[in-house]
């Protein structure tokens, strides 16, 4: 019996095992919900629009009434020298305490350098918005990214290993056929520098695995990933309809969404208002106040005397010269203005040509597909018709060697093509700015395990 229940508990054991090892497999989606809490480009980016969101509140306060409070309280130690009415002078040793208290209330009425400071504080809150919406697209294709080579990496390190088992196969085959006087020193040579080629490949594969696995380590904070962990692309998947279909919607998608060239184009207001602020240092201000004063002892003049004062009035300020600052200033911030819209043609034009070039992707890369499965399909047949037609005398060991090759590449192509129409897809919406996680939950189900 209890030989019974330690078998059970075993096989409890090794179920809950299974279970937690199939629970750790992740999807791009899963990586993504971990990269949202861990990576630490998002998570700046985060705090960076919080930053920039406060330079609106910031530039409204210029616009807003100002309260101040002062107080000052002191010991005064004097000596008053007088006359004493006989054309002589007496001295009055005064020794007393002094104390002001003041409330101050200021209202801008006319100050066009706060108003241009507050618009361009919408202006820079604005570019945060806009720069953070682009940041977190850009992690769903950094995610994408680097799983998509992680996987493909995969692939390229089982297909070397294949074209290594494969081409050692066929170098003991040529090894024994020597042996019996049948082969040739040449076909010995030949598999041997294929499987040596071979593994050259599969070291480069492991590298470049490496390296994407350390990058979504980055991305959800642990050192690396298992590429176990991951779910591996399913053998067919059906192809995306594009929406919309033609590119000219696809066009004026980017141009009015794009979250980068909405940023840009803030930017550009960030420096027009900045001409509109500095420009503002020649022109008057205007602003109403109210005091609310009490002070006692205030100077020697005041000794023994407490006032209180009530005064309201208006005030203006009108600025003559400022050493020629104000329009070097305002020069300056013209120049930085003409270099953001220079900027912002450089990223429209930038943006537009990668959009068309995921768009084009998109549309030739099912056609690929379909093309690489059929040469798939027909390398495969050539392999084995090759090695049939040697037995037969009608091709030699190159001949077998090349069609092997050859299927080795299309398997390789064919994992390469599917991988980019995948990254196509999803590039294609974030260059029109309308990636979201619905797309990359769309991409996810291709991922999906136990297809």
């Amino acid at each position: 019996m209890f030989r019974r229940m330690s078998q059970l508990s075993i096989f409890g054991a090794t179920v809950a095992l299974l279970v937690c090892t199939n629970a750790q497999a992740m999807g791009p989606f899963q990586v993504y919900e971990q990269a949202l809490r861990n990576d630490p480009v998002f998570l700046g980016a985060i705090k960076e629009r919080d930053a920039g969101l406060e330079n609106r509140i910031i530039g409204r306060a210029g616009l807003l009434p100002k309260l101040n409070y002062s107080y000052n309280k002191g010991r005064n130690n004097s000596q008053a020298t007088v006359p004493d009415g006989r054309g002589g002078t007496s001295h009055d040793d005064r020794n007393y305490d002094s104390y002001g208290s003041t409330f101050t209330l200021q209202q801008p009425l006319i100050d066009y350098e706060a108003y241009a400071s507050y618009r361009k504080g919408v202006a820079q809150a604005l570019f945060a918005d806009e720069n953070f919406r682009g940041k977190s697209q850009e992690l769903l294709v950094r995610v994408l990214t680097f799983y998509t080579q992680a996987l493909f990496a995969q692939d390229q390190i089982e297909i070397a290993q294949a074209k290594k088992k494969a081409f050692e196969q066929q170098f003991q085959q040529n090894e024994h056929m020597f042996r019996q006087g049948e082969g040739t020193r040449t076909d010995i040579l030949e598999a041997e520098s294929r499987y040596e080629l071979a593994t050259a490949e599969e070291i480069e594969a492991r590298d470049e695995q490496d390296a994407a696995l350390r990058e979504l380590g980055a991305l959800i904070g642990v050192p690396t990933v298992d590429i176990r962990d991951l779910d591996p692309l399913r053998d067919r998947f059906e192809s995306f309809t594009l929406s919309p279909a033609n590119y000219d919607a696809w066009h004026e998608l980017a141009i009015s969404n794009n979250p980068n060239l909405a940023s840009q184009r803030h930017a550009v207001e960030v420096a027009r208002y900045e001409i509109e602020r500095n420009r503002a240092g020649h022109l008057p201000r205007l602003s109403a106040y109210a005091t609310s004063r009490r002070v006692e002892s205030e100077s020697g003049n005041t000794y023994n005397q407490r006032y209180d004062t009530n005064t309201i009035g208006i005030e203006i300020s009108m600025p003559l010269y400022a050493g020629g600052g104000v329009s070097a200033a305002t020069r300056q911030a013209s120049r930085t203005m003409e270099q953001a819209e220079y900027e912002l043609d450089s990223q429209t034009r930038t943006t537009l040509i990668e959009l068309r070039r995921q768009f084009s992707a998109c549309l030739s890369g099912v056609s690929k597909l379909r093309a690489y499965q059929k040469a798939l399909t027909s390398a495969e047949a050539l392999v084995i018709s090759t090695k049939q037609s040697i037995l037969g005398g009608e091709r030699v060991n190159l001949d077998a060697l090349n069609a092997e090759q050859q299927l080795y590449t299309t398997r390789r192509d064919l994992a390469q093509a599917r991988y980019d129409y995948l990254m196509a897809w999803t590039k294609l919406h974030y260059y029109a700015g309308t990636l979201r996680e619905d797309d990359l939950a769309r991409v996810d189900e291709a991922f999906r395990p136990g297809s």
